[in-house]
């Protein structure tokens, strides 16, 4: 899975994108975007640990896409246009950073600081950018329609409610479609049917994320239905550089029990539409990633085509049943483990064993 971080210029996207991956790389330009993985933070893995000696833990992880800034008329090819949309027609949600504090060193390219007139300056762009992918398909099916296939009649209903909302400034994820026309409308990779996550990016001196600007785009985001997470990325970014040793130090000085990019990953993690089962033996306790609502063998195919493809039962507890047992054999005695067919939707955070026959 991947997750394209965009916003406009000079707001804190790279400086995210090396406090999340700590790859140190410079600002994405042009054509080439910057790309890393993240590791999604999840304190169960240490408390698996706790009862399950293991040589590694493997937490989840999320791919990052780093794209050059906005500028307004990127979507009619201004500063790097279609190349930066292009990258992002290929991720599979937002991470759109935008500023929230005010610092006389650092500009912004409109001369202030409005985080609700840069949200709409961005997204205005990808609608622009989605209406024209829409208006050339209209033409294109259009012309099938018209030889009285039913398919393309039904596509191209489809294709004009979308030119609609676009036009009226909504998003795709906000035209009212059911989640069977998003599926069908997933070949044209629209950018405002994506998942969004906006990411305030705050000043060092307002880490409880109550400045007015915070506030602002916390109303808006409320209004749209899209999730708010704040951190400092400048913060983040000096945090990501220090030894592991130093960071509990720095962090217990600001008050936080954690990095304030651990909620952004889970966030990401959670906009993406996923969750994380567990493995966890003398060898490795590992973070598997699966999209919400997957069965039982789907989730075994993340391990191996094999194990899902002679898929026969899993064993299944969670991990407070093991923080309250000690073992999986006092699971097991407890009458806590259970057995699990095809049919079983996964939950977050549960602790598998797989059995399988090929």
């Amino acid at each position: 899975m991947e997750a394209g971080i965009i916003g406009l210029s000079y707001v804190g996207k790279t400086t995210l994108f090396n406090a999340l991956t700590a790859l140190g790389v410079g600002t994405a330009a042009g054509a080439k975007p910057n790309i890393g993985m993240v590791k999604v933070p999840d304190p169960r893995l240490a408390l698996l640990n706790k009862f399950i000696e293991t040589q590694k833990i493997v937490p989840a992880d999320i791919q990052l896409v780093d794209v050059a800034g906005l500028v307004s008329g990127s979507s009619q090819g201004k500063g790097t246009g279609n190349k930066f949309l292009a990258h992002l027609r290929n991720v599979d949600a937002l991470l759109h950073v935008v500023r929230c504090f005010e610092d006389p060193d650092v500009p912004h390219i409109h001369g202030s600081v409005d985080p609700v007139r840069d949200v709409e300056e961005v997204e205005t762009e990808l609608a622009i950018a989605d209406l024209e992918v829409v208006e050339n398909s209209i033409k294109n099916t259009e012309r099938k329609a018209r030889t009285g296939d039913k398919e393309q009649k039904g596509r191209l209903v489809l294709l004009q409610k979308c030119a609609d909302a676009l036009g009226q400034g909504t998003p795709i994820s906000a035209a009212g479609l059911t989640p069977e026309q998003l599926h069908e409308l997933k070949s044209y990779a629209l950018l405002t049917a994506k998942p969004v996550l906006y990411v305030a990016n705050i000043s060092e001196n307002d880490l409880s994320a109550q400045s007015p600007l915070v506030k602002k785009l916390d109303a808006y985001a409320a209004k749209r239905g899209i999730l708010v997470v704040s951190t400092c990325c400048k913060l983040e970014a000096e945090l990501s550089e220090l030894p592991e040793s130093e960071r509990g130090e720095m962090l217990a000085g600001m008050g936080l029990s954690e990095p304030a990019l651990a909620v952004v990953a889970r966030a990401a993690y959670k906009v993406l539409g996923l969750q994380s089962f567990f493995t966890a033996g003398p060898k490795e306790i590992k973070a598997w990633t699966i999209r919400i609502g997957a069965p039982a063998p789907e989730a075994a195919g993340v391990i191996h085509s094999d194990i899902q493809r002679g898929f026969i039962r899993a064993e299944i507890y969670s991990v407070s049943d093991l923080e309250k047992h000690k073992t999986e054999a006092a699971i097991k005695h407890a009458g806590k483990m259970r057995v699990e067919g095809k049919d079983y939707v996964m939950q977050d955070g549960d602790v598998c064993h797989f059995l399988f026959n090929v």
